[in-house]
């Protein structure tokens, strides 16, 4: 028998929060290799980086939606 296993919305939005984190690093670090490779490709370059943008701002809504609001 197959256990079905459920995840409430914050558990997914976490697991996605972090996927999105490393797909930011990985971009960082594509980056810096095209960049240190002397004569990088200025449109592959700005591709990366608009996608880095994309994922910050992805990052950036989760974890507005993770974090409480403050009743001052």
């Amino acid at each position: 028998m197959n256990a079905h296993l459920e995840m409430n919305p914050e558990e997914v939005l976490r697991m996605k929060l972090e996927m999105l984190r490393r797909e930011h690093r990985d971009l960082d670090v594509a980056i810096a290799a095209l960049v240190d490779s002397g004569h990088p490709d200025q449109l592959r370059l700005v591709r990366l980086k608009k996608q880095k943008l994309s994922l910050k701002d992805q990052i950036a809504r989760i974890e507005d939606r993770l974090t409480p609001d403050i009743i001052a």
